[in-house]
Order: C-alpha cells, then sequence, then structure tokens
C-alpha cells in the first residue's frame, strides 16, 4: 500500500508549477510551486480573486492542463505524466468536473448528456439510465429528461452537469466555479446539493472566488498569486462548524 493511501489522501501534488507564455507579452506564473493534499471524504474550497491561478491549478488537477514541473498523485498512483488518452480513461472513471458554464452538449437531451459518461466508462445501457434515473430525481429533475440544455435554467443545467459529473461516482470531484453564473437562488441550490453529496462521502474540491461559497466547505484554501497563502479547518475532527459558518448562504433550508 502507498504512503498516499495510507494516510488517506486521494489526491496529493508536490511542487506544481505551470507558466503560460502568450506570444508578445510577459510569461505568466499561473502556479507557483504548490503543495497540496486532499483527504478522503474532505470538502475543500481554494478561494482567492481573479488571476489568482485556481482554476488553472484544478486544471491540472484534473489532467485537463499539464504542469511544467511537480507531481500529481490520484489514490497513491503517480498520474501527471499520463498520456491524453490515460487521462481521459482516469476522468470517466475516477473523476467528476462540474464547470462555471455547465459545457452541457446542446443538441443532447438531458438524459443523454448524463448517460454519455456512463457509456463511455463501460456501463451496459441499462446501468446507465438506472443511475441517469435515481440522479436526476435526487437532484429534483424528474421530467426533464427529454429537454435540451436550452430549455432549462441555468440552475437547472449546472444540476444536470453535477448530475453528468456524478454518474460514474467519482472518487473526486471537481468544481471549478459551479455556481459563478447562477442567480442567489441557484447558487443556494447547488451549494446544498453538494453539501449533500459530501455528507455521503463524496470527494469534492472547489474552487471559488465568493467566500461565501467557500464557506460550505470543511476546509478553506485562500490562493493568491500563485501560490498557497493560507490553509484553514472549518470543521473540526467530529465535522462540528463555528456558528454562522454554514448558514451564510443558508445551506440547511
Amino acid at each position: 500500500m502507498s504512503r498516499d493511501e495510507q494516510s488517506g489522501a486521494i489526491v496529493r501534488a508536490t511542487g506544481l508549477v505551470k507558466t503560460y507564455r502568450p506570444e508578445g507579452a510577459a510569461p505568466v506564473h499561473a502556479v507557483r510551486g504548490v503543495d497540496l493534499s486532499v483527504e478522503r471524504g474532505e470538502f475543500v474550497a481554494v478561494t482567492g480573486p481573479s488571476g489568482a491561478g485556481k482554476s488553472t491549478l484544478l486544471h491540472l488537477l484534473g489532467g485537463l492542463d499539464r504542469p511544467d514541473s511537480g507531481s500529481i498523485r490520484l489514490d497513491g498512483r503517480q498520474v501527471d505524466s499520463f498520456s491524453e488518452a490515460r487521462w481521459a480513461m482516469l476522468r470517466r472513471r475516477h473523476i467528476g468536473i462540474v464547470f462555471q458554464f455547465f459545457n452541457l452538449v446542446s443538441n443532447l437531451t438531458v438524459a443523454d448528456n448524463v448517460e454519455l459518461p456512463a457509456l463511455l466508462a463501460g456501463s451496459s445501457p441499462k446501468q446507465a439510465r438506472a443511475h441517469r434515473e435515481e440522479l436526476l430525481a435526487e437532484l429534483g429533475l424528474e421530467g426533464r429528461e427529454h429537454s435540451t440544455p436550452g430549455e432549462l435554467s441555468g440552475g437547472e443545467q449546472q444540476r444536470v452537469a453535477l448530475a453528468r459529473a456524478l454518474v460514474n461516482s467519482p472518487s473526486l470531484l471537481l468544481a471549478d466555479e459551479p455556481a459563478g453564473s447562477l442567480d442567489s437562488k441557484g447558487t443556494r441550490e447547488v451549494l446544498r446539493l453538494l453539501s449533500r453529496f459530501h455528507q455521503r462521502g463524496q470527494t469534492i474540491l472547489l474552487v471559488t472566488h465568493d467566500a461565501r461559497v467557500a464557506s460550505a466547505a470543511d476546509r478553506v484554501i485562500s490562493f493568491f498569486d500563485g501560490r498557497v497563502a493560507d490553509d484553514a479547518a472549518l470543521a473540526d475532527d467530529a465535522g462540528r462548524r463555528p456558528a454562522g459558518v454554514a448558514d451564510v448562504l443558508r445551506l440547511k433550508g
């Protein structure tokens, strides 16, 4: 058994560096030597101002971008050197990703958007349909199976995106500003749902510029200028939180 598996770390990044070099412009040092560990079952929020490098960090951890240097381990296995094909398979089976602007396939129905990742990961049509039905019911989207994304509200689209990300029961859920394009009601809905799945054991790493959204997590990492500026727990070992922390957005309502 690896050290990460023994310690309970589901993802561990060491010395991550990512620099973008736009043509004709100065280099952008998005991630500067970041060390980060997320334990199995944690809900971690990475927060900081726009341009701090938060989304780049998440994209590196999800294999959507490659680090210039450093290592990434998932479930004790080093994955940063994986090919695009191996990363794609890893995401299908072990990593769910939710984006700010949903990234649903516009000409597919809700049912097809949710079932497609399951089919690509090797589930049978019957299994994919059963899990899709379970998730849509859980997320309050019964009767929307045959709608297309354009027929849904922003909050509904984000719930479909969440169902799609969870359909393969991923070890790790990555959420990149999942409430960034939603109104206050949609934000509360999405955060209540994330909190509910976390309470059932889902590991979540969420990126947000909004401290109120970050308050849904058990641990908040402040990110600034490509570096971790602070790392603070919002809950003790028994899961107790300081008064008011989780209620900023009435998450328990």
